[in-house]
């Protein structure tokens, strides 16, 4: 069992709570992800500035979820997989892009597979891609911007990875009608 703590707006430490209310205020409830980032007022507010700088991007809202769920697949990050499940759901990702992302499997559209095959090598490679990546990412029409903004998203998401593992965070009840396992689970 985790040593992490699970912050409330009474518990969290003086710097983060104004984070922990507006993130309560956006969603409606408290993430137990930002309750535990709490517990280090740098973390959580440098989450929040990078979600912030990734939402900029010129990536589509399912091209963000693409990055973010693909980094937690490729990390197993069951809590993440869960939480981005029900977050593309409701910002109308395709249903048949959601279910490829949690099992791994070929997504349809030719430029959305190129995104997730890219990410995938971001990961694998940890960085390191050759040009053979590159040029397949560049000819599906993506930028060389893009491929920074996939490095944006992959770093954003490893930081709730990563947190994620060594806290075991549980999982919200809004995000349990996407539980995933593993490398492979359908949506509910």
């Amino acid at each position: 069992m985790s040593h992490m703590i699970v912050h409330t707006e009474e518990t969290a430490p003086e710097a983060s709570k104004p984070i922990i209310e507006a993130t309560k205020k956006a969603f409606g409830f408290l993430p137990n992800l930002t309750a535990t980032f709490a517990e280090s007022p740098a973390m959580v507010e440098a989450y929040g500035v990078l979600a912030g700088h990734f939402e900029k991007t010129d990536l589509t809202p399912t091209e963000r979820q693409i990055v973010l769920m693909t980094t937690s697949r490729e990390n197993g990050c069951t809590y993440c997989m869960a939480a981005h499940s029900t977050v593309s759901q409701m910002q109308n990702v395709p249903a048949d892009v959601i279910d490829a992302l949690r099992n791994d499997t070929t997504i349809a559209d030719p430029k959305l597979q190129a995104l997730q095959v890219f990410t995938t090598r971001i990961h694998e490679t940890r960085g390191n891609v050759d040009q053979v990546d590159l040029d397949a990412f560049h000819a599906a029409g993506y930028t060389k911007a893009n491929i920074l903004d996939v490095i944006l998203g992959a770093g954003l998401k490893t930081l709730s990875n990563y947190t994620n593992h060594i806290a075991e965070t549980p999982l919200d009840a809004p995000f349990q009608a996407n539980v995933w396992s593993g490398k492979t689970s359908a949506a509910a």
